[in-house]
């Protein structure tokens, strides 16, 4: 079952990217909104993710720009305008592995998940064998998690 939209940062897109996840957005999301500073910040990279957004189908651009009730919490700007159309878009979920960001989407309360939540669900709907395993493909793209996050997860996953 297809969540209806997704608007990820650029951390989650890169190392999804980067590990070879990346098909993991349309086949969780009915539609997967990319934020234009997220955008520029994912192809301004000399990498994987700077060469295959343009190119997935699934990825749509869209401008908005920064609620005011978003900048108020100085974040950057690709989480800025993440909140800012997920807050004018019910039924958007963030995306966003920044605490920062987290904490402001909770202030605010908008719907968000990170990358590790996004391989719980992927797992649930037998997309993806193991949460360990992707876990260690994202590392290995240079994804950091704290170890008591990494733990978290397994767990939740039935993973030892």
């Amino acid at each position: 079952m297809r969540i209806s939209s997704a608007i990820p940062d650029a951390s989650p897109l890169i190392f999804l990217f980067r590990s070879g996840y990346d098909w993991i957005f349309p086949r969780l999301y009915e539609n997967v909104f990319i934020a234009e500073a997220v955008w520029q910040e994912v192809v301004a990279g000399k990498d994987e993710a700077a060469r295959l957004l343009p190119e997935a189908s699934w990825a749509k651009r869209k401008g908005g720009g920064i609620a005011p009730r978003v900048a108020v919490f100085n974040l950057g700007s690709g989480e800025s305008e993440v909140l800012s159309l997920a807050l004018n878009s019910p039924g958007c979920h963030a995306v966003l592995d920044d605490a920062a960001g987290r904490r402001c989407a909770a202030k605010l309360d908008v719907p968000y998940t990170g990358t590790g939540g996004l391989l719980l669900v992927a797992k649930k709907q037998r997309l993806i064998p193991s949460v360990s395993e992707a876990l260690g493909k994202l590392t290995q793209a240079g994804l950091w998690l704290a170890p008591n996050v990494e733990r978290l997860l397994r767990d939740r996953a039935g993973e030892k």
